[in-house]
């Protein structure tokens, strides 16, 4: 492994973007808006939320494209724009008072309007990894929706590889035993 970066299209749209280029920052808003999205959707389980986190995050992008130094791989460097948004939304809502509607009533009445096995599969899963810490949620999105690497993940993250390691595995476990009356036996 080189200690110098290796520079991909990213980097070189965010410095041309840096430069004034802004087509180049259209180009990054095309090949990264929808994993940005997902990757909210995700945490936030609405999709207007987590199309207003891409856009804030891609904002934060571009404001930060100045002072961006590829010291690792753009993923792990948007990823860690994106997180720290994340961070922002939790922080807000524990100093918010609860919302007079309860968002499982509005669940159970789509699970009842919907019987369909695939998407009780999908809610179980949203509860399941909605039921995870921070830590555990964040490393196992990062890994399985968007591909990034344990280091990658450690670097967007600013944990050592060994914590990361330890979350994915325990976040694994977690949904396996909460999904575990979705699938046979193995």
């Amino acid at each position: 492994m080189s200690d110098s970066p290796v520079e991909d299209i990213d980097s070189i749209c965010l410095r041309a973007v840096a430069d004034g280029d802004r087509q180049a920052f259209s180009s990054l808003v095309e090949r990264w808006q929808t994993r940005l999205i997902n990757f909210f959707y995700r945490s936030v389980g609405n999709r207007a939320d987590a199309e207003d986190l891409a856009q804030d995050t891609l904002v934060d992008l571009y404001r930060n494209a100045a002072r961006y130094q590829p010291r690792g791989s753009f993923n792990a460097y948007i990823f860690t724009l994106a997180r720290r948004r994340m961070i922002d939304v939790y922080r807000k809502k524990a100093r918010r008072p609860l919302d007079l509607l309860d968002p499982m009533d509005y669940t159970m009445q789509q699970q009842a309007e919907e019987n369909d096995a695939s998407r009780e599969i999908e809610e179980a899963f949203h509860k399941a990894l909605a039921e995870l810490p921070d830590n555990q949620r964040e490393a196992i999105l990062l890994l399985q929706q968007q591909g990034l690497a344990y280091e990658e993940i450690a670097t967007s993250m600013n944990a050592s590889l060994s914590a990361v390691k330890t979350w994915i595995h325990r976040a694994r476990q977690h949904l396996r035993n909460e999904l575990k009356d979705f699938y046979p036996s193995a």
